[in-house]
């Protein structure tokens, strides 16, 4: 029998099988947009044509796994962040709006002219290769202590953004006697006693060694915190993003370890502190 569901019956469907499990229905259109390429308005202009059964099939498909728990990015194999798609894996964070905003922090604030970029800890490479393809006459390099990580930042660099330059290594071990204008992080700062309020999919399926972090999840400021007068130049700056809860805490990091410096707490579109900025001075 000829398949005659259509797409507006297949995405009600998978809706609803999302909501039975508790899962959020929201990923039933995520997903089928990001499958066809499709924006909203191309989905609607489509709702009443009969979905063809090999994309029906892989829709439920993702549809189920989603179910299980399973984020709807690593399903995908890709996630947009800043315009682009991006390819992500269980062994890189998946972008989240929260970074993007730390991006247009570091783009809005910066000459556009030549600039040195270190971003640490670049997991899918979506910061690093969004910097230097926003801003070509930077030279933008990215690190990760993951070699996984930076094989999946190496097919997005790639795709968007050839000149960054990717390493493996912990913090700044791979650029070692370099020293950069501007240095961006998006590390890991969950404190691991806030394990019980986190979502489960995050637990279950993205890189532990990219959430948690010691110290109430404060352990990579302090190392920056320490780092930063050898690795930034004379008036250079440190972007990186943080908990909802830190702000406080890693202020007094930085102005403690940098007396002279300039530090900045930035909240996010929903009212909390997401990021910092250190500024060194002469």
């Amino acid at each position: 029998m000829a398949n005659s569901v259509t797409y507006f019956a297949a995405l009600k469907a998978a809706e609803h099988q999302l909501t039975t499990v508790q899962q959020d229905p929201s990923a039933a259109q995520f997903l089928l947009l990001e499958s066809q390429h499709w924006t909203f308005t191309q989905l609607v202009q489509h709702y009443r044509d009969v979905m063809p059964t090999n994309q029906l099939s892989r829709y439920q498909q993702q549809v189920t796994r989603v179910s299980a728990g399973e984020p709807a990015q690593y399903v995908l194999g890709h996630a947009p962040f800043y315009g682009r798609e991006f390819v992500v894996s269980p062994a890189t964070l998946i972008p989240r709006v929260e970074t993007e905003e730390l991006v247009e922090w570091v783009l809005n604030s910066q000459s556009t002219t030549a600039q040195r970029v270190l971003d640490v800890g670049t997991g899918s490479g979506a910061i690093a290769v969004t910097l230097q393809a926003e801003r070509p006459a930077w030279r933008v390099t990215g690190t990760d202590i993951s070699a996984a990580a930076i094989a999946v930042a190496q097919r997005n660099v790639q795709t968007w953004a050839p000149a960054v330059t990717l390493a493996v290594g912990d913090l700044f071990a791979p650029v070692a006697g370099q020293r950069f204008d501007v240095i961006v992080s998006n590390p890991p700062y969950i404190d691991r006693t806030e394990t019980a309020v986190m979502d489960d999919s995050v637990k279950r399926y993205e890189p532990q060694t990219a959430l948690f972090a010691a110290h109430h999840g404060l352990a990579f400021y302090q190392r920056f915190a320490l780092a930063l007068p050898t690795v930034l130049t004379a008036r250079g700056n440190f972007f990186a993003e943080l908990g909802y809860q830190q702000g406080a805490a890693v202020r007094e990091i930085f102005q403690t370890a940098l007396p002279t410096a300039h530090v900045t707490i930035r909240q996010d579109l929903s009212g909390h502190d997401r990021m910092v900025r250190v500024e060194l001075t002469e």
